[in-house]
């Protein structure tokens, strides 16, 4: 019985030691059981549900950005990471910022919206209350005025709200309106800014309009465009906007303006002004730095030795690295605190906690404990192996736990193959706090190595895919900080698991360990992608399929190389891998449909006659991108390949001329031509649904005849399907058929 395939259950609460030793004896039995059935289940996950579980569950520190996706005229996708509005500096990090090209067609009108009117009684008793920088204040009606749409970010609790009905008031916006959120969408932002019927009669009057917690995910984010799109809809009505989002709210080019209480700032101003006097402290509050370390959330103490090291600073006695520094050194020092602390400050239990908390930042508190509790008891078997692990039933209640860990509670959607449920989350106040603990305990205490591993294994078997993705997350972090202690203890045991959902968490944990500025991964992968061992040669073709958008030719290479070596040996049918061709096949998939995707095409074209084995790759790879969707669930959406031709064709670019060459391609392949065909089908009856997706077809179906014999193949599927269904052959079959030109 292998170590991952035990379960954990809850512990022992009393009896003796033969008892407990019994008890243990029994939940190990059971969990062997269960091991070995989950095992015989043992499946690879598809790959694209595969990328959408890392996608929606790394934490914020690791976006990859959202599932490929087509929109308006041009090709977005997934590039690497950023972190939300602050990047990790120094050591503690991880990679500089990177922008995120992605958007979502996904949404609807909010035409309908409700929308409510503030009683301009209610904002005046706001204004008798409000409080706020009064420059800060000034600066946002600026941009206000200037861009007529604002975002403001910020934790709740913060004022965001009152601040944007404040802001509109000061502009004289009457009335002001709250759009309804659950009706808002990123993507139709511009549609709930509509005029009341009576607007003619109102011609002079500035309207407001605030929508408050937009809700964003990776799939969805607010874009740019969005953003243009509501300005010219309140430039027309003279109306203004202000949107708050959350600290986690998933922005794509938006400029977007933190909203702080002013408290904080206040402290380090008294503070500085004895320190240095009046003039010297207004001109230090100026400073990049000030702002940056205000941003964030700091003690008390912890302002003052700042305002101490600002002082310094004036007088000469420190650099601008000094100044600069001084945050992150504040969080370096708070995290060392809590694990050189003895047990009479901080239980070990609290310790598990906190370390729980790094990997699941931002997830969902009950899970967290729950999981924190598990690693307390392997913590407990390290300390004393003798000693039957026994974990409290009740503990430390829920706002003491997030007080000690400068954490905060909240709600919010996570994602679950059922669809976004409503979750009581937790997370660090600074972004930073989760990689600078993490890489504390890896390599400031090595003697609680052997727990954390066999935590990180035991979450690699769990069921559900956030566990997973956050394990994977977490060797991630630990690979970037000891990469070889990481590859030996963790990756590279579940690299050659014969388990699907250990390789698929070494996968993960690669990707994510790349993403964050690790070096060597793609080294690793190309020696792993010419291994002996098919188990290696596996994790190598879905981690690049991750990580080659940005090096889509070594990507492709290394492919190229898997799928000959699959090919060496055709004297026995029987030993050829159709599972490792049909995730090669998916790897190119994915590349084509990334951020590469015109690099991805020309490599494909360019190799496509090199031999069999890549002729085949590139086929299966390109029917694999054909049949993905905007969206997977709506049978009226459009085909992705198919808009991204349309828009090529539209600009002019060079996919118009790859996409209907890999076509022609694949129809007159004898090993393709049915797979193409029933494609071809289904798209023409997503064209019966949609006029945009009928138009592109009618673009691309004459350049897939050049020949009789590509006429007559495409011409007898169109005179010959039938409907969805069971249903009458399609009404634009007929429409399609006329555009094929004769040969």
């Amino acid at each position: 019985m292998t170590q991952e395939a035990e379960h954990s259950g809850p512990a022992s609460g009393g009896g003796g030691d033969q008892q407990s030793g019994e008890a243990a004896a029994a939940d190990r039995t059971a969990a062997g059981a269960a091991g070995e059935e989950s095992e015989e289940r043992d499946q690879p996950q598809n790959a694209w549900a595969a990328q959408r579980d890392l996608i929606d569950h790394s934490p914020r520190t690791m976006r990859i950005g959202s599932r490929a996706r087509f929109g308006g005229s041009y090709f977005g996708g997934d590039q690497n990471i950023g972190g939300d509005q602050h990047n990790v500096t120094g050591d503690v990090f991880m990679g500089g910022k990177t922008e995120i090209h992605q958007w979502s067609l996904a949404g609807h009108s909010l035409s309908a919206a409700t929308s409510g009117e503030v009683p301009q009684r209610h904002l005046d008793r706001l204004a008798d209350s409000f409080v706020a920088d009064e420059e800060t204040v000034e600066n946002l009606l600026v941009r206000l005025r200037r861009d007529r749409v604002l975002v403001l970010s910020g934790a709740r609790f913060t004022g965001r709200h009152t601040a944007a009905l404040m802001l509109l008031r000061r502009l004289g916006a009457t009335p002001v309106h709250i759009l309804d959120r659950d009706s808002a969408t990123p993507s139709a932002l511009a549609d709930g800014i509509t005029a009341p019927a009576d607007s003619q009669n109102s011609e002079s009057q500035v309207r407001g309009y605030v929508l408050c917690d937009l809700a964003t995910r990776r799939g969805s984010p607010l874009r740019e465009p969005h953003l243009l799109a509501a300005r010219s809809r309140l430039a027309e009505q003279d109306a203004y906007l202000v949107v708050t989002v959350g600290l986690t709210a998933v922005l794509e080019d938006v400029p977007c303006v933190v909203w702080q209480p002013p408290a904080a700032a206040e402290v380090l101003a008294a503070h500085l002004r004895t320190h240095t006097g009046e003039e010297t402290a207004a001109e230090l509050l100026e400073l990049p730095a000030v702002a940056e370390f205000l941003g964030r959330s700091h003690q008390l103490r912890e302002i003052a030795s700042f305002a101490d090291r600002l002082g310094k600073y004036a007088a000469g006695e420190a650099t601008e690295d000094d100044v600069t520094g001084f945050s992150r050194e504040s969080l370096e020092n708070q995290v060392q605190e809590w694990f050189e602390e003895d047990e009479a400050s901080i239980h070990l239990r609290d310790k598990a906690f906190l370390v729980a908390l790094a990997a699941f930042d931002g997830g969902p508190y009950a899970l967290t404990a729950e999981l924190s509790d598990l690693l307390f008891r392997f913590l407990l078997k390290t300390e004393n192996s003798a000693r039957v692990p026994e974990v409290p039933v009740f503990g430390t209640h829920i706002g003491k736990r997030l007080q000690l860990a400068r954490a905060e509670k909240y709600e919010d959607e996570e994602h679950t193959e059922w669809g976004p449920v409503t979750q009581q989350k937790a997370r660090f106040v600074d972004e930073r706090a989760p990689l600078v603990l993490l890489r504390e305990v890896w390599t400031g205490h090595p003697s609680a190595r052997p727990a954390l591993v066999e935590w990180l294994r035991r979450l690699a078997d769990d069921g559900r895919p956030l566990v997973r993705t956050r394990a994977a997350s977490t060797v991630a972090v630990l690979a970037r900080t000891d990469l070889p202690s990481a590859m030996a203890l963790v990756i590279e045991p579940w690299a050659t698991s014969n388990l699907f959902r250990h390789r698929l968490v070494a996968v993960n944990s690669l990707t994510l360990a790349h993403v964050i500025g690790t070096p060597n991964v793609p080294r690793i992968l190309d020696g792993w992608s010419q291994s002996e061992d098919r188990r290696l040669r596996w994790v190598a073709a879905r981690a690049y399929a991750l990580i080659g958008p940005e090096l889509p030719e070594q990507a492709l290479a290394a492919l190229r190389d898997a799928a000959r070596r699959l090919y060496d040996d055709l004297d026995d049918p029987d030993d050829f891998d159709l599972e490792m061709v049909r995730e090669l096949s998916a790897a190119v998939a994915l590349l084509l449909l990334s951020p590469a995707h015109d690099q991805v095409l020309a490599e494909l074209r360019r190799h496509l006659d090199d031999d069999l084995a890549v002729h085949s790759l590139t086929l299966g790879g390109f029917i694999s991108a054909c049949r993905r969707q905007e969206e997977e669930n709506d049978r009226a959406s459009r085909p992705l390949v198919l808009t991204w031709y349309a828009d090529a064709a539209t600009g002019g670019q060079e996919a118009a001329h790859g996409i209907p060459f890999l076509w022609r391609a694949v129809l007159g392949d004898r090993d393709t031509t049915g797979s193409a065909l029933d494609v071809l089908a289904d798209w023409v009856l997503i064209a019966d649904r949609s006029e945009a997706t009928e138009w592109a077809l009618a673009a691309l179906l004459p350049q897939l005849v050049t020949t009789p014999t590509e006429y007559q193949r495409l011409s007898h599927l169109l005179r010959t399907m039938p409907g969805a269904d069971g249903a009458p052959r399609p009404r634009v079959a007929d429409r399609l058929l006329t555009t094929l030109p004769p040969r």
